[in-house]
């Protein structure tokens, strides 16, 4: 197993990463050394809301047409990051382009829990 921080040195001989390594060794009181992945970006996104319909009726979309989804007009947007759910919030308009106001952000433990 390599113990060096070099990028190429972070996969074993099949090309896989080496997880330990990554994370690097607890220190004295426990703490697992996180500035090896505070660079690592991930996808954020927001949903709104969603519905099934049938490929009939996807195929008959077109501008202007409404899609009802599952959620009523001012319910919280969950917030996802790399597909995992981490919070809720509201839309704000934030110079002229739209934001988020974060308003429940589930715990770390949580999040864990639902990964299982």
């Amino acid at each position: 197993m390599s113990t060096t921080n070099d990028s190429a040195t972070l996969l074993d001989p099949a090309g896989r990463p080496e997880y330990e390594t990554m994370l690097g060794v607890a220190g004295e009181n426990g703490d697992v050394n996180l500035d090896l992945i505070l660079d690592v970006p991930v996808t954020l996104a927001m949903e709104v809301g969603r519905t099934r319909i049938s490929i009939r009726n996807l195929l008959q979309l077109n501008q202007g047409s409404v899609v009802e989804l599952d959620r009523a007009a001012g319910e919280p947007l969950d917030v996802f990051v790399n597909g995992t759910l981490v919070a809720h919030g509201e839309v704000v308009v934030i110079n002229e382009k739209f934001g988020i106001r974060l308003t429940d952000v589930i715990s770390p433990a949580e999040r864990v829990r639902k990964l299982r």
